[in-house]
């Protein structure tokens, strides 16, 4: 075998990226014009070239400077220059989404990705070195703990995708050489010189302060991010390890098992459980109190909220779930039982019928309390008494509706779910599917 340096050439690296690909997925490339993915993708495309594989690209077009239109028709050139498919996803940025611009733009970028890199595809982005660094830099003013100071992975699983940053290992010097090597054309963002953005502050006037009194910063920052990647995946194993001990399941966890942890592990848990409920992590100071609500509070109306999620003590457990709204009052629905059932959230695939399959009208109203079913084989019974029998959380029971046939309850539903709770008797009802 042929002699390597100790950094490979950049067509290597690649080279070697896409032979560590699962075989038969799609390569994708995040191509946003500038030196680092025009450049990544000059060089995909040649790797590809030698050792076939599907290769497309995917601009993202963010809309938020009168030049974008020039980055979606370099991008178009360089494509039809090195004969890759170029996908073009138009944005809109919600600038009052209280993540500051940058953060807005990438939440519309990975929303972006999401939409056209299906699950089982792979993802290419194309991040350096001195980008790792800046990331390490911008996590640590932020007063992030070992996950935000991990920084950027190599790769990482996302939503049934494969996200990689072949170039990582490398400094922004060698892919701007390489880059002069291979005549590439490229675009640069005029934003970049912007140093409000807090990025480019770092890039522009910290980045080569620090660099001018200790000439290895960037590598320096750049190996304390693997460090404390490694640290992360230590802290990960070991909630997982705490998870499956308290019964597996993370929206749904025992006050008492987590009581008897300790509080660094516990925090680790209940951000573990966030994180496989697709909810955001709550931030530290909300964490503490939920921590001391662990702690001090027993009834059913314990509630720490953050973002758009919960997390609920009720009957000696912890609920974490995304946070729904009760039900508006004077909400009404007229349904005939067998088409989708329109919700204040999103349609619930139920259905209702009498037993002997007549088509009826039916009405359903938030409950108003008082309300009495008649069960097979129990008589008329209270909707409060059959809610606490089937263990329908104070809070869920905000959005049960109460379905009316004429001038008779008939059933009770839990929203947005689209649980049964109760079916009257002459009734029958199929589940969500």
């Amino acid at each position: 075998m042929a002699h390597r340096h100790k950094r490979a050439p950049l067509q290597i690296v690649i080279d070697d990226a896409l032979a560590e690909t699962p075989p038969g997925r799609v390569v994708w490339v995040a191509l946003s014009g500038g030196l680092d993915s025009s450049l990544l993708l000059t060089l995909a495309a040649a790797a590809c070239r030698r050792h076939p594989r599907p290769l497309y690209a995917l601009h993202v077009h963010h809309g938020l400077q009168d030049c974008a239109d020039g980055f979606e028709a370099h991008c178009r050139r360089l494509c039809s220059h090195l004969g890759v498919p170029l996908f073009v996803e138009r944005v809109a940025v919600e600038r009052d989404a209280g993540l500051g611009l940058e953060g807005a733009a990438r939440q519309a970028r990975y929303a972006a990705f999401a939409r056209r890199v299906t699950p089982g595809g792979t993802l290419w982005l194309a991040q350096h070195r001195d980008d790792q660094a800046e990331t390490f830099l911008l996590a640590a003013l932020r007063g992030s703990g070992v996950r935000g100071l991990a920084a950027m992975p190599r790769r990482r699983e996302w939503q049934g995708r494969r996200f990689e940053r072949p170039l990582l290992a490398h400094t922004r010097l060698e892919l701007e050489a390489e880059a002069e090597r291979l005549g590439l054309p490229w675009i640069d963002d005029p934003t970049n010189t912007d140093e409000n953005l807090d990025r480019n502050f770092l890039r522009r006037s910290v980045l080569p302060l620090l660099q001018s009194r200790w000439p290895h910063a960037t590598d320096a920052l750049a190996r304390s991010a693997c460090h404390a990647a490694d640290a992360e995946e230590m802290i990960e194993a070991l909630a997982e390890d705490d998870l499956a001990a308290l019964g597996g399941e993370p929206g749904c966890l025992p006050v008492a098992g987590l009581a008897s942890l300790k509080p660094a592990r516990c925090r680790s848990l209940v951000r573990l459980a966030c994180r496989r409920l697709g909810l955001a992590p709550p931030p530290s100071a909300r964490l503490d109190t939920l921590l001391t609500q662990l702690a001090a509070r027993k009834d059913a109306q314990a509630c720490v909220d953050w973002a758009d999620a919960e997390a609920r003590l009720w009957r000696g457990r912890l609920y974490l779930q995304r946070r729904l709204a009760a039900l508006p009052a004077g909400w009404r629905a007229e349904w005939h039982g067998m088409e989708p059932l329109a919700t204040p959230w999103e349609e619930a695939a139920v259905a209702l019928a009498p037993a002997d399959g007549r088509p009826v009208r039916l009405v359903l109203l938030p409950r108003r309390g008082g309300e009495r079913l008649r069960l097979a084989g129990r008589g008329r019974r209270d909707l409060k008494r059959l809610l606490q029998e089937a263990g329908v959380s104070p809070w869920a029971r905000e959005r049960v509706a109460v379905v009316w046939y004429e001038e008779t309850p008939v059933a009770a539903l839990l929203l947005p779910e689209g649980r049964w709770v109760a079916v009257a008797a002459g009734w029958r009802a199929q589940p969500a599917v």
